[in-house]
């Protein structure tokens, strides 16, 4: 296999057109990497594995017996392989008998999971495979910017018109046939603009929406009162350029994805609803090459947020709080419903209770000290806790303000699956040993459910955890149970996958039946409001914040790769730093209502005069979601992260 680096770091490869950027290219300078963890810590000093795991069953017991079972909670991670996520739902919830598990998925992709749900039936990130963007005539990326955090994506994209929705000028607006740059938290509008325009012109589908929707003639009434004008004063993009983007998208092999930029926001469910809305009036979910998709946001963002760790579900998207589910699972488990906890609350939630009504947290495959929003104070309620426990392998933010961190295996050192933003179930497969003194998730969870005389049974072996998750999806929407590892060491299948002599289902709703009891798609009216902070003569400006090239997440793991350079910076137009007294290179503090970090000032043309932008990865005091919103949506729980109201000035030297 040939590797080619460009100039940028990204790197290609493989004669079937994969590859990777500079990220995936440096992962293994981790897995020797200096700080790595090899041994457990109690209070910061080395211990053995009986001394920890005894101390952890010890603290749970004596928790539980103080103030109950929901005292105990689990934060789990979009990172982790099917086989833990799955795992990990089961002990939470028998083990430790607790209905307080949620996870990072919850601040990634779950605005778009539940605008999904209520209009199409079902939660797959992208309904068909990625090479069929390949033959789409116009892509429109809404809040998307994979040319930095996915390059791989953009082999995709090459042949495609690309429609870009974005406050900045990116990278991947760059390569744009047409750039919208909206305010912050106006995509909504957007949307419903656009789709009064298709109803104006023509453009629309009147035979698919008869044949294969519900609900046109509410959404057709809604999209009424949003005249171009109106949403030109809204989202700051010029008439014309609403115009344009509606000819370019109408009539042709289009798809709509969304990620990020849009969904992170305290109505990102409706404003992904506005963009299916539109999606649906042109006719193209089901069609070739075309349709509505959101893209990932971590490594098993799709798999992570299937098999149980979200606080209201169990494997295969199957619903806690129903009672068929909760009898199927505990069927698998081979213990009665009635022990299964209820639903748990959502992540940003979770976290609030900690040293309140929970007393003690286990933490996988996250770092919420940097990546939660309003940071700062979840530091604080982390600090507040009975006890913390990390399961970590370098002493990330959070670990380190852990009372037990637990040393873990990576992504070479185990067996697993991974399932990607197409619903594409993948094989990893170890590569060399773990080093000694650490240990797996999975072997963690057994002995701590030993320890507890928990009921259920716990394996230590990926395959065998993967039959029974199997076993757990049969008959669910994301349905695993004609998957074995033998069938995915011959290919890849895309899910559902029912039956053992099943081909899988690469692309959904090509009969147009969609996943909804009447099998049709749900148009689902939703109007503009504006963000839970709005711009004002104290707080005069919008800050956004996203990812860069060469960071990844909390950056624990990137921060730590010498080749992987970035640190923070606060975008600026110059017009805005002008008339703040700040210079290219200045450490400016940006402050909002609760709370401030520091950077240093880029100025640049490609961001607008009303917004400010920082990534996300750096801790301490340049930690920018020090500063971010917490509000919640009222039906996904997605913070809103995205747009929050700021003011800067120099910083003081």
């Amino acid at each position: 296999m040939r590797l080619e680096e460009d100039a940028d770091g990204n790197v290609t490869a493989a004669p079937r057109g994969g590859g990777m950027c500079k990220k995936g290219w440096t992962s293994p300078e981790l897995l020797d990497h200096p700080e790595r963890i090899t041994a457990p810590l109690l209070h910061g000093e080395p211990v053995t594995w009986d001394e920890a795991l005894d101390h952890v069953a010890a603290r749970v017991r004596a928790v539980q017996d103080a103030h109950g079972k929901d005292a105990v909670g689990v934060f789990g991670g979009g990172g982790l392989t099917n086989e833990k996520v799955y795992q990990l739902g089961k002990w939470a919830r028998l083990a430790l008998g607790t209905k307080h598990i949620d996870y990072n998925g919850r601040f990634c992709m779950s605005s778009a999971a539940a605008a999904l749900n209520r209009s199409f039936g079902i939660d797959r990130g992208l309904p068909f495979p990625a090479e069929d963007l390949k033959d789409a005539e116009v892509v429109v990326l809404v809040g998307a910017n994979p040319a930095e955090t996915m390059p791989p994506f953009m082999r995709f994209l090459t042949n495609a018109e690309l429609v870009v929705v974005d406050p900045r000028r990116t990278a991947t607006a760059e390569a744009a046939q047409l750039h919208l740059q909206p305010a912050p938290g106006t995509d909504l509008a957007l949307a419903n603009g656009l789709l009064h325009i298709a109803i104006e012109q023509g453009y629309l589908d009147h035979d698919y929406i008869a044949a294969h929707t519900t609900g046109f003639d509410e959404v057709r009434q809604t999209a009424a009162g949003y005249w171009p004008a109106f949403v030109e004063r809204i989202t700051g993009v010029s008439v014309p350029d609403l115009y344009a983007a509606a000819r370019l998208i109408a009539g042709k092999r289009t798809a709509i994805l969304t990620a990020r930029g849009s969904e992170q926001h305290a109505k990102g469910v409706d404003t992904v609803t506005a963009w299916i809305n539109l999606a649906l009036a042109l006719g193209l979910p089901g069609r070739p090459s075309s349709g509505y998709g959101c893209l990932t946001g971590q490594g098993n963002g799709q798999g992570g947020r299937e098999h149980g760790q979200k606080a209201d579900q169990l494997p295969g998207y199957r619903m806690i709080t129903d009672p068929a589910a909760r009898e199927h699972v505990a069927g698998v488990w081979g213990v009665d419903p009635e022990i299964l906890p209820g639903a748990g609350v959502s992540a940003v939630e979770l976290l609030r209770k900690c040293g309140d009504e929970v007393k003690m947290l286990f933490v996988l495959g996250s770092n919420p000290v940097v990546s939660a929003p309003r940071a700062t104070r979840i530091a604080d309620r982390l600090k507040d806790l009975d006890c913390l426990v990390s399961f970590d392998f370098v002493m990330s933010e959070t670990a380190r303000l852990a009372e037990v961190v637990l040393p873990v295996a990576q992504w070479a050192e185990e067996d697993g699956t991974m399932t990607n933003l197409e619903g594409r179930v993948i094989r990893r497969r170890s590569l060399r040993p773990a080093p000694d003194g650490v240990r797996s998730d999975l072997w963690i969870m057994k002995e701590l459910a030993a320890r507890l005389d928990a009921p259920g049974n716990y394996s230590t072996d990926p395959e065998s955890i993967f039959e029974e998750l199997g076993r757990a999806t049969a008959g669910a929407k994301a349905d695993y149970s004609g998957l074995s590892y033998d069938r995915l060491d011959e290919r890849t299948f895309q899910w559902p996958v029912p039956a053992p002599d099943h081909e899988g289902t690469p692309r959904m709703f090509a009969d147009f039946r969609f996943a909804t009891p009447d099998g049709r798609a749900k148009f689902i009216a939703v109007d503009h409001r504006h963000p839970a902070e709005r711009r004002d003569s104290v707080y005069p400006l919008y800050l956004t914040t996203g990812r860069i090239l060469t960071q990844y997440q909390s950056g624990a793991q990137t921060r730590r790769i010498g080749s992987l350079d970035g640190d923070q910076f606060l975008q600026i137009h110059p017009d805005t730093a002008v008339r703040h007294g700040i210079a290219d290179g200045d450490l400016v503090r940006v402050t909002s209502r609760r709370g401030s970090y520091t950077a240093p000032a880029v100025l640049s043309a490609d961001i607008r005069p009303d917004t400010v932008f920082s990534p996300f990865h750096f801790p301490g005091a340049g930690n920018a979601n020090a500063a971010v919103s917490d509000v919640l949506d009222p039906i996904s729980r997605m913070p809103e992260f995205k747009v929050c109201a700021v003011k800067i000035a120099p910083a003081p030297r």
